[in-house]
């Protein structure tokens, strides 16, 4: 058990009292915020209770991270909402059982995937497509859930577009009562979050709230309210398969699978500390499969870890996993003897719950980065935020997905050449665009390539190439070739050809830096067999020395 926690060698009673403390502190924040995040999904709250049970207690079993507090979060909930939505009726038995099953599917996805050491696949992902999809999303959970805030009845839509038209056109429908109870819930939690108290606002408001309606009868003037919670725990029960409902939830589940893992990871690595090993991404990606899959069988929807829920769990003086276990059982206590407690808890006091959690995801700072730093990497994130808040969801992040990789593809595509000249300042070989008082050496022309040569950019490389051969005879040619890391076959011909080009004009070209994975691959080709001497390890500024021996552009 020692192990399976991770608990420290000096494990003792103060250090239990920190995770009782953590554990509890997490579950003041889980109970209502996963009500909340079941109704977004478009579950009946008592659902989310229970995906506060199993996934908690098997990630505790198999994950890394002694922080990570899993359990349901925004961005999943309205990802299930926005895929099952269009194939059943939320609330309705079949929606539910299609949402059990999609738990089951994301689950198998992030297993097989962590059991095929395939984590790699998530450093393809660009982090400014998550930022703006994040954000995106952000809006779009805010807005729909501004009817929940008002007392307004809102169909379930996934495009802010549609959201603003319907709200603008039933805003006269506001419920007074519901929207001015909504809205002083969301100050109390706004400013909750300013002042940083310890406090445990989200419970104090879900309380205040729950006192409130029950005191005044506030469901009898027409306000919406949770209504009765089922008692007891989720039996076990295999989730109801079509090959149908696989087919049409497939999308749906591998958007889940990779958006949720990509923030567990984050939050994971965010929080380590530096003492502690780095993350096991595969055995993370195990961790929260086995949580998802294994929490389907106990009507639980997916799960991943919750930036907030981590944050607090780590702040309380978390020490294992153990205070993730004490989560899970406060759950189970409140399941078996508290449900009839919500009974009478408005759902606009729920719609403040998840406006103020998501606020925080709309990260506008991180495009501002971006644009100062790289304008490709903001134009990602401006591709990615704008198709999900216009064409929808599961689209823009595809879109955001396709367009970064394309980038990446363009710029493997066209390393970096450029035409060096030497700098008297600095006492080095510079990019003469950016440096353009650098001297150009006669009769050389001096080349610096910065990125790998092979199949994909090879045709970039020999025009670029081709195209710097000196037209003057006698001219040569010296390639800096420190930045080329790796370079196959097809890389090996661009060499050749520009080589025998040269010669056939009678100039020489030398490949100076080369490094020692460049240098094996080279050694086997005809050419370096012939011509050994202009391949070269030694730097430029040593082959132009032997060339020109006499020069004294140094000094």
């Amino acid at each position: 058990m020692r192990n399976i926690l991770d608990l420290p060698e000096n494990y003792g009673k103060g250090a239990v009292r920190q995770d009782v403390t953590a554990g509890i502190t997490v579950l003041v924040m889980l109970i209502p915020q996963s009500m909340a995040y079941a109704m977004l999904a478009g579950l009946p709250p008592v659902m989310g209770l229970y995906a506060s049970i199993i996934p908690l207690i098997i990630y505790a079993l198999f994950g890394t991270s002694r922080y990570l507090a899993v359990g349901p979060v925004a961005m999943a909930s309205i990802l299930v909402f926005s895929g099952v939505s269009q194939l059943a009726e939320p609330m309705s038995g079949g929606y539910i059982e299609m949402v059990i099953l999609l738990t089951l599917m994301v689950g198998g996805i992030q297993l097989v995937l962590g059991l095929l050491n395939a984590g790699a696949l998530m450093k393809f992902v660009s982090k400014n497509v998550i930022a703006g999809f994040t954000s995106a999303v952000a809006i779009i959970i805010g807005l729909s859930q501004i009817g929940n805030l008002l007392g307004v009845d809102v169909s379930g839509q996934n495009q802010a577009a549609g959201l603003i038209a319907e709200l603008g056109s039933r805003i006269q429908e506001t419920h007074l009562m519901t929207a001015g109870l909504g809205a002083a819930a969301l100050l109390i939690l706004i400013t909750g979050k300013k002042i940083k108290t310890r406090l445990p606002v989200p419970l104090l408001v879900v309380t205040g709230g729950i006192v409130f309606v029950s005191m005044l009868r506030l469901d009898q003037t027409g306000m919406e309210i949770v209504g009765e919670v089922p008692a007891g725990l989720p039996g076990l029960e295999l989730p109801v398969f079509t090959f149908s409902a696989f087919q049409q939830l497939l999308p749906t589940a591998l958007t889940i699978a990779f958006i949720s893992m990509m923030e567990s990871l984050a939050i994971t690595k965010s929080l380590a500390k530096e003492n502690e090993p780095p993350i096991d991404v595969n055995k993370e990606l195990r961790a929260i499969g086995l949580s998802n899959a294994i929490g389907s069988l106990f009507s639980a929807y997916p799960v991943t870890g919750s930036f907030s829920r981590s944050a607090v769990n780590a702040g309380a003086g978390a020490v294992s996993k153990l205070a993730m276990l004490i989560t899970a059982a406060g759950v189970v206590v409140t399941i078996l003897f508290m449900t009839e407690l919500f009974y009478f808890l408005p759902q606009s006091i729920l719609a403040a719950i998840i406006i103020a959690s998501v606020a925080g995801l709309v990260n506008f700072s991180s495009l501002s980065e971006a644009w100062k730093v790289k304008r490709e990497d903001a134009w990602v994130w401006l591709t990615a935020f704008t198709a999900t808040l216009v064409i929808g969801i599961q689209w823009g992040l595809l879109i955001g997905v396709v367009i970064s990789l394309c980038l990446l593809i363009h710029r493997i595509a066209h390393p970096h050449i450029v035409e060096v000249g030497w700098n008297p300042a600095s006492k080095t070989y510079r990019d003469l665009e950016r440096f353009p008082g650098g001297l150009v050496i006669s009769p050389f022309v001096l080349l610096r390539i910065d990125g790998r040569i092979h199949f994909s950019n090879m045709q970039y490389v020999e025009n670029i190439l081709l195209e710097k051969i000196p037209h003057e005879d006698k001219k040569v040619m010296i390639l800096d070739m420190g930045g080329v890391n790796d370079i196959d076959t097809s890389g090996i011909e661009v060499i050749e050809r520009v080589f025998y080009r040269m010669k056939e004009k009678g100039s020489d070209v030398y490949f100076a830096s080369l490094k020692g994975p460049v240098r094996d691959s080279l050694r086997h080709s005809r050419m370096t067999q012939l011509y050994p001497e202009y391949f070269t390890m030694r730097s430029m500024d040593q082959v132009v020395q032997d060339k020109k021996p006499d020069i004294d552009y140094m000094i």
